[in-house]
This record gives structure tokens, sequence and C-alpha cells, in this order.
């Protein structure tokens, strides 16, 4: 039997569910974007498609919900609830499908090809279009359904956007707090997408038991007044300059994420919790914005567009000037002991706040509560965010770098106060001679006196490289030289390097043929495998690393020219699903620190389960270990043993990091005498070439001496190893708070 209630009852019901959706959305982009990591490659070319496929679901979600919602409403007889609660169902079925679409999108690119990576990446992205762009239409459509919804209880809400947009950003920041924080490391991939799944199965019954087991005040129709506003709604979308202003904020505000993200990597690190915690302070400011935004305009004190985007000038340059290295350190002088992390976090707070005011304002103004408007502005918007992030990591970074990215980004804004300046003289000529000198001041500034990490003096002198990847710096000089990606030191001149590769040759007796190298780094173990006379292969992610091969090697030249050396740019897991070739030696050294982002991928089982099909019989694995959290060297070791049924474990020369060799088949390290036997002469003397007091004897020596039995890592209590499900190195935080926990009751 239907009950009554009231329609204003109706409303706090509507904002949770909107928030658990909006949560669940971020989960799922989260976690889609690793599993197509996973199974597509660790390269932007993946990320961008991700990201573009799921904007573009959204935008065409929200044209096509806007445009067909009333005739569904109509010709069924059914609430616009119902198929908000369709659309929540449909998205947690893909939610359960995606990561065997991707599994299966996987096995029909195997034959793909080896190195044609146009033919790859086109099939790639097919794939990856055609397993997440339902679902994120989907997605897209939730909003004008349930605006429909809301102009059946209440003809006259015209704020039905900010109030969902409200509700959603807020659901957003806690997907992204609780799954990056929380639930991956508790539960897994797999397991997180089901708590997603069930939740949107959970708003599909809630929707439909509103519909059906309620009694609320039917709409009857659209009132003349609703139709005309809607009708001038229309033509504001085509002529309206906001109508480029709502694509100007999404398109600065996704490209200006990308900038961010790559801007403070050396003070945020590389780690999954410094990427979620710029987009935790951005939904955080975003939702306090729009907050702020539905309260003002609850009592007709809305801010006007122009002095929201003189807010917007005036905080588009506080990350530019955050991003300097010297007020950095400026930040932790005296007696302010707030770290550099939460000051470079807090400067993009205030953009993102106004932001989270702007946004749903314009698209309630333009649309006036009409669902079909509602649709085609914020697919406006929408637009903006898929060209923002490519245009950023393709165009922007490559050939501005961090700075002059961020200013560009900045100029949107100050050109519309140009824009707006007659107006706003006519009206406070005080006011728009302090706000135009002010912005002159602040962009003179960042231009001159400002600067970002990659003009740092402390990486003089030194070469700046830039791609859709990465900012490279190479730098020092002699046996100083080092490599630092984003900021973040990668590898020096170390002899460690060439132990990588010239002590797993010497393991076999024949005499190897091929090795593979991935991570190039400054190239120095591909350099040194060159030394063997064989064919030596080396895969590297980032374009730039590449090209910095010369920096650190006076012979790099002479070295390139080698017909048994070939550097290939692509990601070290998906070259070997594409190649065919085996290797007697595959050699690997992750980027540091162990805990990176997506690292994971090249220590867990799943990866060294590919490997070994691409090494051949009594082929050897060598696997470098940089060192850090205890636990996380016995995750790894336990899944190189998962393996492979022969591994040993060597402390190296320099104190610091583990090599692991590992193979499917007996093999004992040699002795003494037989490395020194095997070694061929060019390989010896590039063994020694940095440590000439040393002869490759004393080395290699060192290294014997070294040996950890595997026993001593992988004692009894260990039954936590690294997976692709569950990256045990990469999400930490759980159990390091317990740790401390623990430690303090002690």
């Amino acid at each position: 039997m239907k009950t009554n209630l009231n329609r204003h009852s109706y409303y706090p019901i509507l904002f949770l569910l909107f928030l658990i959706s909006g949560f669940c959305g971020l989960l799922y982009q989260i976690v889609w974007l690793r599993l197509a990591f996973s199974s597509f490659g660790i390269i932007t070319p993946v990320l961008s498609v991700i990201v573009s496929i799921f904007m573009l679901g959204l935008a065409v979600g929200s044209l096509a919900g806007g445009k067909y919602i009333k005739a569904l409403t109509g010709r069924s007889g059914l609430p616009a609830i119902v198929f908000y609660a369709l659309a929540e169902f449909f998205i947690g079925v893909g939610g359960l499908m995606v990561p065997k679409l991707f599994a299966f999108g996987q096995t029909i690119l195997l034959p793909a090809g080896n190195f044609d990576s146009f033919r790859y990446l086109a099939f790639s992205a097919f794939i990856l279009g055609s397993s997440i762009l339902p679902w994120c239409i989907c997605m897209g459509a939730t909003v004008p359904f349930m605006m429909a919804f809301i102009k059946e209880l209440n003809r006259d809400d015209i704020k039905g956007f900010s109030y969902l947009y409200l509700a959603n950003v807020i659901g957003a920041m806690f997907g992204t707090i609780i799954t990056a924080g929380f639930l991956i490391e508790l539960l897994g991939f797999n397991r997180t997408l089901l708590v997603a799944a069930f939740s949107n199965f959970f708003i599909a019954a809630v929707s439909i038991g509103l519909a059906f087991f309620r009694k609320y005040p039917a709409a009857g129709g659209i009132t003349a007044n609703t139709k005309t506003r809607a009708a001038e709604t229309h033509a504001a979308v085509k002529f309206s300059p906001y109508s480029a202003i709502l694509f100007m904020t999404g398109f600065v505000s996704m490209a200006m994420e990308v900038v961010w993200t790559r801007a403070f990597t050396p003070v945020l690190q590389t780690t999954i919790y410094a990427f979620a915690s710029i987009l935790a302070v951005y939904l955080l400011a975003t939702w306090i914005g729009s907050w702020r935004y539905r309260e003002q305009a609850a009592v007709r004190h809305a801010m006007g567009i122009p002095r929201l985007m003189a807010f917007l000038s005036f905080f588009s340059f506080l990350p530019v000037i955050f991003s300097d290295p010297i007020v950095w350190r400026m930040t932790c002088i005296h007696n302010f002991k707030v770290s550099q992390a939460i000051f470079t976090l807090a400067s993009i707070f205030p953009f993102c706040a106004a932001l989270g005011y702007l946004t749903p304002k314009l698209v309630d103004d333009l649309s006036q509560g009409n669902p079909k408007s509602a649709g085609r502005v914020y697919a406006i918007n929408i637009l903006g965010c898929i060209l923002g992030p490519l245009c950023a990591g393709y165009l922007l970074l490559p050939t501005l770098g961090v700075k002059f990215s961020l200013i560009s980004l900045s100029i949107p804004f100050a050109g519309y106060l140009i824009y707006e300046i007659k107006k706003i003289w006519a009206k406070n000529r005080r006011y728009a001679l302090s706000t135009t000198t002010a912005l002159s001041i602040l962009l003179i500034i960042s231009i001159f006196l400002l600067s970002s990490y990659e003009e740092s003096p402390a990486y003089r002198p030194g070469v700046v490289r830039r791609d859709y990847v990465a900012t490279v710096i190479s730098c020092g000089k002699g046996m100083e030289k080092r490599l630092l990606v984003n900021g973040i030191g990668m590898t020096n001149l170390t002899t460690i390097t060439k132990i990588m590769a010239h002590v797993p040759l010497s393991v076999r007796d024949k005499k190897p043929e091929s090795a593979l190298i991935i991570c190039f780094g400054m190239g120095t173990t591909f350099r040194s495998a060159l030394t063997w006379g064989i064919k030596t292969t080396a895969v590297e992610l980032v374009p730039s690393v590449r090209d910095a091969f010369g920096f650190y090697f006076s012979d790099a030249d002479e070295i390139l020219k080698n017909p048994n050396g070939m550097i290939v740019v692509d990601d070290g897991r998906r070259f070997l699903r594409r190649t065919s070739e085996k290797f007697d030696l595959i050699t690997i050294d992750p980027p540091p620190p162990v805990e990176a982002s997506g690292s994971g991928l090249l220590y867990s089982k799943e990866f060294y389960d590919v490997l070994k099909t691409r090494l051949k019989d009594g082929g050897i694995l060598a696997q470098w270990y940089p060192g850090g959290e205890e636990k996380i060297l016995k995750a790894v070791a336990k899944s190189i043993q998962a393996s492979f049924p022969y591994v040993r474990a060597f402390r190296s020369i320099e104190g610091w990091g583990f090599h692991f060799f590992a193979s499917m088949q007996p093999f004992d390290m040699p002795k003494i005498a037989t490395f020194v036997r095997r070694v061929p002469i060019a390989a010896g003397e590039d063994l020694v070439e940095w440590t000439p007091e040393k002869s490759p004897a004393e080395l290699y020596g060192m290294i014997l001496e070294r040996e950890l039995p595997l026993e001593k890592i992988l004692t009894p209590d260990v039954t936590f190893s690294v997976t692709d499900d569950r990256p045990f190195n990469e999400y930490f935080l759980v159990r390091r708070l317990s740790y401390g926990l623990q430690n303090r009751k002690k």
C-alpha cells in the first residue's frame, strides 16, 4: 500500500542516493584505470583513453538523458526515478563486467603484432572504449534523470542541478579517500568493485521503492512558464558567453590537475596517496564551493560571474607560486612546522572552491532546472574536461614546462576580465584598477621571478627534457651525475647496475645470446650487457629517459649504432605480452621508491607468470629490489617464489637493496674462477670501470658473500604477496597506521 510522503521529505533521500552514486563513480574510475594499466600497459595513451572515454560517456549520457527522459516518462507513465534506478542498475552490472571485458580484450590483442604500436594502440583504444563507454553513458544519464524526478516533485525547483552536483561531489571525495586509502588495501581491486556494484544495486532498489511504495504529488506536466524559461535557456546555451565559460572551466580545471600532478611530485612524491590527495583536495574544495553557492542562492545573494572570474584569476596563480622550490623551503622555516605537502595542497584549494561555486551556478542559471537544458550545458562543461587533460599532457607540458603551463592556463580567466573591463570600470573604477594592477603584478612575478623544480639551481649543470609522460632532468658531473623523473631521483652511476647484467649472464654454462632490460634508466645495464656481444633489448616507458643516454656516457652514440642493441619505448609488461622472442636474461630495475604508483605491476605474481614464458630454458630473471619496508621485501620474495621454483637472493655490494635471481630450472652461482673464465674481456673491463681498485673476481666475491638464504626472508608468517589484485607494496596506509597504533599502546 502506498503511503503519503511530503515532497520535501524526498530531498534528503535523493541527496543520499546521489552521494553514494558519486562515491561509486570515483571508485570505478580509480579501479578501472588500474585494471587497464595491468591489461594494456602503464602508458600515457591508456590513461588518456580511460579518462577521455569516462568523460565522453558522461557527456553523451547527460545529453541523451536530458533529451529523452520526457519521452520515456510520457510514453511509459512511469516516474523518472524508475529510469534513474535502471541506470544505476546497469552501472552496477558494468562494474562487474569491465574486468572480464578487459581480460577478453587483452586476449584479442595478442595477435596484434610485436612492434606495430599504432595498430596495437588503435585496437587498445577501441577495446577500452567499448568496455567502459556504455556504463559511463549510464552515469551521465543519472543527472538529468534525477533532475526530471525533482521536477515531478516540485515544478518550481530551478536549482536541482546544483543540489545533485553537491551530493555527487561529496560522494566523489569520499570515494577517492576511502577507495585509495582503505578499500583496495583491505579488499583488493575485484572485491572493491563488488562494493561499488552492490551499492549501485542498493541505489536502484531504494529508487524503485520510492517510485512504487510511496505516494508523492504528480508532476502534471510542465507549466507554460517553465516552457518559456526552457526556450530562453536553449537560446542561452547557443549564444551566451556563459556557455563558453562552462567549457573553459572544464578545460582549465582538468588540464591544471594534470599539471599540478607533475609540478607537485617532488613534494608529494609518487605514491598512490599523493595522487589521491590532489584529487581529494580538489573535490573537498569543490564541495565547499558548491555548498556555499547553494547557501547564498537560497537567500538570493549569489556572487556574480565577473567577481567569480576575478577570484579564479588570482587563485589560479597560487599553484604557480607554490611550485617554486624556494617557496617550499620558506613554508618550513622558523616556528612553522607545517609540512610542504600541506602548503602545496592548500595552494589549489581556493581555485577549486571558486570553480565549485561557479560551475553549478552557471548550469542552474542556464537550465532553470530543466533536465534537457541541464544535460546540454553540463555536456559542454564535460567536453572541456575531455580536451583539457589531452592538451596539458601532449601539448602544454612537453613544450612549455610546468611553470608556463600553469601561467598559460591562468590567462583565460584574466582574458574574461579584460573582456568585461568596460562594464567593471563603469560600475567601480577603483575595483577595476586595483584588480588589473594586481593581476599584472602577479603575472610579471610569475614569469620573471618564480621558477619550478625544472629550473632549480640544484640541478645545474643539467639538461631538462619534457615529453607527454614526464619531465626528465639529467644533472651533475663525473660520477655525481643523476637522473630525475618529475623531480624524483631515479638512479646514479653505480656498479650495482653493472652487476644486474654481468652476474646473471655468467650463471649459465652455455654462452648467452640475448638479454632484455626492463627500465632503461641511465642505460648502464644496457651498455654492460652489450659488452657480452649479445642481442640486447631495453624497454623504457619515458621517451626522454632514452634520449638522455648521451648525457651519462661519452660513448653513447657508438653504443646506439651497435647492431646488437635496441631501445623500445613501451611498457615492460605490454612488451612481454606482445613479443614472441625469448631471452637468456631478463633484468628488471623498477623505479624507486618501492611504493611508487604502478610499481606493483613489476613485482606481482602475474607479471612473473608472463615473464617466465619469455625466458629460454635455463634463462635467468634478475630482479632488483631497492629496499624499503621489510614486509614489502617479504611480499616481493613471496611473489617471485610463487612463480619460480629456484630463487636466490643477495644484498648489494653497497649495502642497500637486493638482487633476486630466479629460474624455472635449477642453477648454481658459479665459483669465482668460473665467473672470471665466463666473463668476456670487454665485460670484465666494464664491470670494474668505476672501481679500478678491485678486480672482477673481487666484486663477484663480494656478491657471493652477501647471499641471504630465502628462508630468512620467507619466514612461516609470510602469507602476503604482491598480486595484480592486491599490490601490497603500493597500498600500505592501513597496516602502517595499525603498526603505529600498536607501538603507541606498548
